[in-house]
């Protein structure tokens, strides 16, 4: 039985090899010629992906700066627009308040206006008032009575008090003085109490004294007038100041603005561009990678097949194979 198995086993072993040495020149001739490359095409395929690996990281690099760069001057661009946008809504606000002390200060002229023509024309009443208490005055009568007039009193009374205030003068001259002009004062009070008892004279007085009164009141409102005015003037001259120191720093701000913008949409571009770069470079390592893999296949298949022809060798000079060599045989296609 076993001598069966055995002489079994011898016949298919020789059928396997005929059957496999019918094909065998037809096996030859489909058998790929192996090219591999040369040490120095793999030391140059190396050193190609190393460089261009160092290149990558080195433009992945300047991507990442020219990012950074941008960000900040984003930022930047940010603050100096908040900045700018607070500095002219400051400036509106102090134009707005400049705009109501202007109005403030138009009408308080236009008050003044309005309060002297009213000053005026109370000044014109108390002129003629005193024009017509003038004209009461009974100065015709003077020389028939031997009188000083009230007006030559006055000067006289004016003289002598100019003298005493600026003169140097001895005791009794001073004192000389002195009584002159105590009885050219009595003698004016006298006077024109005298004529201030006639009862229309009087109450011309009295006209005229509520009219002085009048006068003045409507000249005290225009001066009041005119100085408010004038406060509201310097403080709409001082809030036009103050918006246009802060208008000059908004402008400024816009200035930076503009020029941060500009600095980071340029680093923005050139972020672009080496990010551009850095994934045209990515194709370029993985088609040398995939390059790379395919040889390094090609290569393990070279050595399988140069393998595989070896055993076939060996197979065919009659020696016993493995399941691990008629395995190698069938994946290389020998079987």
């Amino acid at each position: 039985m076993d001598e069966f198995v055995e002489e079994t086993q011898q016949v298919d072993s020789q059928e396997a090899q005929e059957s496999t040495s019918e094909n065998v020149d037809a096996l030859e001739e489909q058998e790929p010629k192996v090219e591999e490359s040369s040490e120095e095409e793999k030391q140059m395929s190396a050193e190609e992906l190393v460089d261009l690996e160092q290149k990558r990281s080195i433009l992945n690099n300047d991507a990442e700066r020219h990012r950074r760069l941008r960000d900040e001057l984003n930022n930047q661009t940010k603050e100096w627009k908040s900045k700018r946008d607070s500095l002219n809504t400051k400036v509106r606000e102090l134009v707005d308040e400049a705009g109501k002390c202007r109005e403030e200060r138009d009408s308080f002229n236009q008050k003044v206006r309005e309060t002297k023509v009213i000053r005026d024309e109370r000044n014109q009443k108390v002129t003629a008032l005193k024009d017509q208490i003038a004209q009461m005055k009974p100065e015709r009568h003077v020389e028939d009575k031997n009188e000083v007039p009230v007006k030559q009193l006055k000067r006289q009374l004016q003289e002598l008090e100019y003298t005493q205030q600026t003169k140097s003068l001895g005791k009794d001259k001073e004192n000389e003085i002195v009584k002159q002009i105590s009885v050219i004062a009595r003698q004016i009070q006298e006077r024109e109490k005298s004529f201030e008892q006639n009862g229309e004279i009087k109450e011309v007085i009295l006209q005229l004294k509520e009219a002085k009164i009048q006068a003045e009141t409507a000249h005290r409102q225009v001066s009041e007038y005119a100085e408010a005015a004038q406060s509201s003037h310097d403080k709409m001259m001082k809030l036009y100041e103050e918006a246009d120191a802060l208008r000059k720093e908004a402008d400024a701000a816009q200035a930076k603005f503009i020029e941060c913008k500009q600095a980071a949409d340029e680093e923005h571009k050139k972020h672009i561009e080496q990010i551009k770069s850095v994934h045209e470079m990515d194709k370029d390592v993985a088609g040398m990678k995939s390059k790379k893999t395919a040889a390094k296949r090609k290569k393990v298949d070279n050595e399988s097949k140069k393998e595989a022809k070896e055993i076939f060798e060996r197979f065919k000079a009659g020696e016993k194979l493995s399941t691990d060599n008629l395995m190698a045989l069938q994946k290389s296609g020998y079987l």
